[in-house]
C-alpha cells in the first residue's frame, strides 16, 4: 500500500481480530501513540506531544487526535509508556483529563517523569512499574515487556500477543552496544519472539536513511573533556531536559576538569533530580551548584546544563541568546549543543546560534564535532533487527513519510514481501487476524493545537489567519453610510499594522473605495451589509496588491446611519 492513500471507513470489528491505528507518529517526528483493539478492549502504547514548526504561530503543543476514542475510554485497559521522552509522555495529561484513571504501564524512571508532569496538571495516576522480561495480561492482550537502548535509561519494547497473532513494537531504540549503564537491546529476547513467531513488526524509522550503525554514546565523552580543557570562560551545554545518559558525560567531563555543574531551567532541574533519586544519574558530591551561585564563581569553574536545544522560544538557550536570562552570556563563553536537530526546527536553531555569536560566544554543535549521536537505529541495525525478528507482516512507524519509505526497502532487503509491508499513515487502520494484517480503512485523525489554555479549539483556517497577519498584515476600513440618501456619511478611515509605514499612503484609494461604496448604496438599496463590505474589500484589496504587491488580512467595516 502506498503511503497517502485515502482509504474508506473501516468495516465493523470482527470477534478475533487485533485492530492497530496510529493515532501520531507517521509522518511526523513526535506525537507517537498507537491504539490496538480487540474484543471490545482497548490497549494504548504511548501518547506523546509535537512540537510545533514555523508555519503553526502561537501554538504550544501538538497532540494526537483523541476523537477515535473518546466515546470508547471506558474500554482502555492500559496506556504503555515505551520511555520518558516526550513525543512518547507529553500528552498523557491531555488524555488523563478525559479519564484520570487509566492505568500507566511503565518502567521505573519513565513512570516517575510523567508523575512529576501529572503533579503539575494536579492528576494523581494509577501506574503498574514494569521492567525487562516481566509480563502483564491486559485484557485480551498479554504484553512482554524487553529491554531496549535508547537515549535515555530504561526504554522498553513490548511484545503483545494475541489470539489474533503476536505484535511486537520496538518504542525508540538503538544497538549501542558499549551504554553507559550497561544495559544493552535484548536481541536474545527478539530472536526468542522471532523463533515464536512475530505476526506484525513495529519497528522505529527516524534513522533509516542512515547507512551504517549510530555511533556509541560513550564516544562523546572525551570530546565533551577536550572541548572543556581549552574552554578559558564559562561552558553552556544545551540539551534535552531527559537525555540523562548526555547529562551524565556533562558532569563527569566537568568534574575532570574542576567545574561546577548548574541545570537551569525547570524541565532540566525536576528530570535530573528524579534521575538522580532513582539512581539513574551519578551525580559527583559537591558537583551541583545553584544559579546563585554561580556569580561567585571564576568563569573557567561554571558548567551551566540547559533546554533550548531546539531553539525553542520560551527555552533558557533561546532567552540567553536574546539577553533576557538572569545569565549573560560574555565573548569568549562556549556553547555546546549536544542534541540532533529535530526536522523543522531548523530555523529555529540556526536563529539561536546567530544570536548567541553576535553575543561573542563560542558556539559547538554536531556539525563541527562529535557532541551527539542519536538515540535511533540506523539501517545497519535495522537490517540485523530484521534479521533476528524474520516477521510476516512489517509496519514502519516513528518517523517522516520518507523514514517510513526507507524502513520498509530494508524490511524487503531481508526478506519480507512488499506485500507485507505496511505504509501507513496517522488514522489508517490494520486489522491481525490469523496472523495476517491487511489496511482495512481510515479514521479521521487530525491535528489537535494547544494554544494557551485552549485545547482543540485552534484550526488550521485560524492558524492561516495568523500566517497572513504575521507576514502581510492587517489592514481595518471603517465606513458610515445613509441608505436613505446613498451617501458617504463619514470615512472612509483606513487602519494598517504591518503594511506600510504610514497611513498616508492609503488617501490614493480612498476615494475609490467611497466612489465604489456610495454607487452600491445608489444602485440597490437592498445591498446588505456584508455585500457593501465586500464592495470594500475588493477595491482596496486589489489597490493594495497592485501598488504594494502585498496580501494583508483586510476587514471592513460598514455601518448604517
Amino acid at each position: 500500500m502506498a503511503s497517502g492513500t485515502r482509504l474508506s471507513t473501516p468495516p465493523a470489528l470482527k470477534p478475533g481480530t487485533c485492530r492497530v491505528v496510529p493515532l501520531g507518529g507517521l509522518g511526523e517526528v513526535g506525537r507517537n501513540m498507537t491504539v490496538f483493539e480487540m474484543d471490545g478492549k482497548i490497549l494504548i502504547v504511548d501518547c506523546g506531544v509535537l512540537f510545533p514548526e514555523e508555519y503553526q504561530p502561537g501554538v504550544d503543543l501538538i497532540l494526537p487526535d483523541f476523537g477515535y476514542l473518546e466515546d470508547r475510554l471506558d474500554d482502555v485497559v492500559g496506556l504503555v509508556l515505551t520511555h520518558g521522552h516526550e513525543d512518547h509522555i507529553g500528552a498523557v495529561p491531555y488524555l488523563l483529563r478525559l479519564r484520570p484513571d487509566i492505568p500507566l504501564i511503565g518502567s521505573t524512571l519513565t513512570l516517575a517523569l510523567i508523575e512529576a508532569k501529572l503533579e503539575e496538571h494536579r492528576i494523581r495516576p494509577l501506574t503498574l512499574a514494569v521492567r525487562e522480561g516481566d509480563t502483564e495480561r491486559l485484557g485480551p492482550f498479554e504484553c512482554e515487556f524487553v529491554a531496549v537502548n535508547h537515549s535515555i535509561p530504561d526504554a522498553l519494547a513490548v511484545a503483545i500477543r494475541t489470539s489474533a497473532g503476536t505484535i511486537l513494537h520496538t518504542g525508540d531504540f538503538k544497538m549501542d552496544q558499549l551504554p553507559l549503564d550497561g544495559r544493552i537491546t535484548d536481541l536474545r529476547a527478539f530472536a526468542r519472539l522471532g523463533q515464536e513467531g512475530v505476526d506484525l513488526f513495529l519497528t522505529d524509522s527516524t534513522n533509516a536513511e542512515v547507512p551504517g550503525f549510530t555511533t556509541t554514546e560513550k564516544e562523546i565523552g572525551p570530546v565533551l573533556g577536550s572541548l572543556m580543557a581549552r574552554a578559558s570562560r564559562r561552558v553552556i551545554v544545551a540539551s534535552f531536559a531527559s537525555h540523562v545518559h548526555r547529562i551524565q558525560q556533562v558532569l563527569d567531563a566537568a568534574h575532570a576538569h574542576g567545574r561546577k555543574v548548574c541545570f537551569v531551567g525547570r524541565s532540566m532541574v525536576r528530570n535530573m533530580g528524579i534521575a538522580a533519586k532513582l539512581g539513574y544519574l551519578d551525580v559527583p558530591e559537591g558537583i551541583l551548584v545553584d544559579l546563585k551561585q554561580v556569580d561567585q564563581l571564576p568563569d573557567h569553574q561554571v558548567v551551566l546544563m540547559c533546554t533550548g536545544s531546539q531553539g525553542e522560544p520560551m527555552a533558557a538557550l533561546s532567552r540567553m541568546a536574546n539577553g533576557d536570562h538572569r545569565v549573560q552570556l560574555d565573548a569568549g563563553d562556549l556553547v555546546i549543543l549536544a542534541s540532533s536537530l529535530i526536522p523543522g526546527n531548523e530555523t529555529s536553531v540556526f536563529r539561536v546560534v546567530n544570536g548567541l555569536m553576535k553575543l561573542g560566544a563560542d558556539v559547538v554543535h554536531k556539525g563541527m564535532a562529535q557532541v551527539h549521536v542519536s538515540g535511533h537505529a540506523s539501517e545497519g541495525e535495522l537490517l540485523y533487527c530484521y534479521n533476528i525478528v524474520k516477521p510476516t507482516f512489517v509496519m514502519p512507524v516513528h518517523g517522516e513519510t520518507r523514514h517510513l519509505i526507507a524502513n520498509g526497502r530494508i524490511a524487503e532487503a531481508t526478506g519480507v514481501p512488499h506485500e507485507n509491508v505496511l505504509l501507513t499513515e496517522d488514522g489508517s487502520v490494520v486489522d491481525l487476524a490469523d496472523g495476517v494484517a491487511r489496511v482495512v480503512g481510515q479514521v479521521e485523525c487530525g491535528l489537535v493545537y494547544v494554544d494557551g489554555s485552549s485545547i482543540g479549539e485552534i484550526t488550521d483556517a485560524d492558524l492561516k489567519d495568523r500566517r497572513v497577519l504575521g507576514e502581510e498584515g492587517f489592514i481595518s476600513i471603517i465606513s458610515v453610510v445613509n441608505r436613505q440618501t446613498g451617501t458617504i456619511v463619514s470615512g472612509p478611515d483606513i487602519h494598517a499594522r504591518g503594511v506600510a509605514e504610514d497611513d498616508s499612503v492609503f488617501d490614493e484609494v480612498k476615494p475609490r473605495i467611497a466612489r465604489a461604496l456610495q454607487e452600491a448604496v445608489q444602485s440597490n438599496a437592498d445591498h446588505t451589509t456584508h455585500q457593501l463590505q465586500q464592495v470594500v474589500r475588493r477595491v482596496i484589496g486589489t489597490w493594495v496588491n497592485r501598488t504594494l504587491r502585498r496580501r494583508p488580512m483586510i476587514v471592513p467595516v460598514v455601518l448604517e446611519v
